[in-house]
């Protein structure tokens, strides 16, 4: 079962938070972006999103870590459930945040109606726009609307939402187990936190804004599915 969990919401460096513990050993990491592996999962994240009960041992099967998952989740529960657990939070400079966030997930996910409806239409008859109609609507119902109250378009309400959030896991996780992170932090930090060894390869670091924009181009062609 997983020995770690990123508490941190998007657009925090969990992309190459993923790609280090894996280099670490903790192989393999769950990364939202692995539902495109297991469009399965959408329909689990959907109960989860409801507070029903999900079987995640059966879920997250040889998986050791967790990043940018549902934030709609009860991560307390976890810490119960697995004292061995760790937690990881990502932060970012609130603005810095805002700004990525809005030009990458937010601006490809919003789209506009007609195109919305498009989309919907085609998935009808392919495939592999079907699950990319069912990954937005899932990102509409957890995200855009439960966890930033359908206001992500309203900077300040989005910041005081992401930084109420990173003030309760603060307050939530036992400060032996947490660890407050930032990506430009390096190794260093999340070495120590998981009592691993330094690698001598470069930290890694992937998915920037310019990265997401260019994956994103082809997502009318199912290209990222």
């Amino acid at each position: 079962m997983f020995k770690i969990l990123d508490a941190g919401l998007g657009r925090t460096g969990t992309m190459s938070l993923k790609h280090a513990l894996e280099e670490l050993g903790f192989s393999k990491c769950y990364h939202f972006s692995d539902i495109h592996k297991h469009p399965e999962h959408i329909d689990l994240w959907r109960a989860v999103s409801r507070g029903e009960s999900v079987d995640l041992e059966n879920m997250f099967q040889g998986y050791r870590a967790l990043v940018y998952w549902s934030p709609t989740y009860d991560y307390q529960s976890l810490l119960q459930q697995y004292p061995d657990l760790k937690v990881i939070l990502t932060v970012r400079e609130p603005e810095k945040w805002y700004k990525s966030t809005y030009d990458t997930i937010y601006t490809y996910n919003r789209l506009t109606l007609s195109r919305k409806l498009l989309l919907s239409f085609f998935s009808l008859f392919q495939p592999k726009l079907k699950k990319l109609h069912a990954l937005w609507q899932l990102q509409e119902d957890i995200l855009w609307k439960k966890t930033f109250d359908g206001r992500f378009h309203d900077k300040d309400h989005a910041i005081a939402v992401f930084t109420k959030h990173i003030e309760e896991v603060k307050k939530n996780v036992p400060s032996d187990r947490l660890l407050v992170y930032k990506i430009q932090d390096g190794w260093e930090p999340l070495c120590q936190f998981l009592q691993v060894a330094r690698p001598e390869t470069p930290f890694p670091r992937v998915n920037d804004s310019d990265a997401f924009k260019e994956w994103r181009k082809h997502i009318f062609s199912g290209k990222s599915l």
